[in-house]
């Protein structure tokens, strides 16, 4: 039996350039058969057919994609797009069968996947990874908002390069940034542009003529109380101003006009003018996802949130964006629901019960400045879980992007932890 991994619409970690790519024909009316059948190519589908090639294997297939996480340091100049490229060949798994056709729909109860080009696949186990799903469309004004000048968004390919455009092309007024009112992936992204833009604005001599602006739809700048009270003094520090509960609903691209919604006063909104507005969009579960047996009320894959197996269909699993675990949604995340994830799937195969549990750890680099992090670190609780036996809420130059995996948390702390 071969493993393969379907590309499907939504978006995962790591972001794919599907725009060249045809849905390649398989040959009669079937797709085939396959033992592990993983849905996605983001971190989490990549991770898992690594880990599963050990059990089965096929072919690999080579496309393009692109590694999201930088996309924070290309919008403000620190890194380019081209970095952040680079061929699947080099982090695909050897011996995992690329299938380049879309999901159209999954069939739990026929362990069937249908793609958009007419063929359905079998499986014995599934694992979906289908990241998450951007809708820049639900803002009013929005995509075509984004034909103008100064208004840029670090969660596409095709925007990311026109925030840096508006920081350098910035002369004085209002830089905005917003964070949506949905689930995003990395919830410290929204607000690391930010810090980032007030670097450059320090650096490039424009910062006393920038009024620099977060507004969040959260009632909280940092969902982890002992972080946001660090953010809060970097805040306070830099005069930086932060509206809670304020929402973003259209964009006047054409008269540099953002209008947001007081989440607090239902009907009341506020018209900001900008020189930079930096978009975060909503986000929700993938489409294919939605109204599926697999999913929740919400539309998100219904997961045990220790085991990561679903609920119902025990045959079928799933790991990162896409899912109902109630963590932040990050790479950090992704490697470590992995080592559970791999665990579960072996001993469900060998009928027996899973025995190894996910503490809903996941880690947010939330990048102050061009060279300093804040490395925010906690489980499922919402109570710090950090690899380093220093205090990493403050603000500092060695922590780098740390994925703190357990075993190097526990040498660090001496075995204490």
């Amino acid at each position: 039996m071969a493993n393969a991994v379907l590309r499907a619409q939504g978006h995962g970690r790591r972001v794919f350039d599907v725009s060249w790519l045809s849905a390649r024909s398989l040959s009669g009316a079937s797709g085939g058969h396959y033992k592990v059948l993983v849905l996605g190519g983001g971190s989490g589908g990549i991770t898992m057919s690594a880990r599963m090639k050990r059990k089965v294997g096929a072919e690999n297939v080579a496309v393009n994609h692109y590694y999201q996480p930088i996309w924070t340091l290309v919008g403000a100049g620190a890194k380019t797009v081209k970095s952040s490229g680079r061929t699947t060949a080099s982090v695909v798994p050897s011996g995992v069968k690329w299938i380049k056709s879309r999901v159209q729909e999954i069939d739990p109860d026929k362990n069937i996947v249908r793609t958009d080009d007419g063929k359905e696949i079998s499986y014995q186990y599934l694992i979906v990874a289908l990241g998450i799903q951007l809708h820049y469309e639900k803002i009013k004004g929005l995509p075509e908002g984004f034909e103008y000048p100064k208004i840029g968004s670090n969660y596409s390919v095709k925007t990311v390069e026109k925030t840096w455009k508006a920081l350098q092309d910035f002369k004085e007024g209002n830089a905005i940034f917003s964070f949506p009112n949905t689930p995003v992936k990395c919830a410290g992204a929204p607000q690391k542009i930010m810090y980032l833009s007030d670097a450059y604005l320090r650096k490039t001599g424009k910062r006393p003529k920038a009024n620099i602006i977060y507004n969040t739809s959260l009632p909280v700048l940092f969902g982890i109380k002992k972080y946001a009270d660090s953010l809060w003094d970097i805040v306070k520090n830099r005069d930086l101003t932060i509206n809670l509960r304020h929402n973003l609903i259209e964009v006047r691209a054409d008269r540099q006009e953002a209008v947001f919604e007081k989440l607090d006063s239902p009907g009341e909104t506020v018209v900001y003018q900008y020189e930079m507005l930096h978009v975060t969009p909503p986000m929700g579960p993938p489409d294919v996802l939605k109204q599926n047996p697999l999913a929740d009320a919400g539309g998100w894959l219904d997961l045990d949130k220790d085991t990561l197996q679903h609920k119902t269909y025990p045959n079928v699993f799933g790991i990162g964006d896409c899912t109902s675990l109630p963590t932040a949604k990050t790479a950090a995340a992704v490697a470590a629901q992995s080592a559970v994830l791999d665990r579960t799937i072996t001993k469900v195969m060998q009928k027996d019960k899973p025995d190894k549990r996910y503490d809903g750890y996941t880690s947010c680099p939330l990048v102050t400045s061009y060279n300093t992090v804040i490395l925010a670190e906690f489980d499922y609780n919402g109570q710090p879980l950090e690899t380093f036996p220093i205090d990493q809420s403050k603000e500092r130059r060695i922590m780098g992007l740390w994925g703190g995996p357990g075993p190097y948390r526990k040498i660090m702390h001496l075995g204490m932890k």
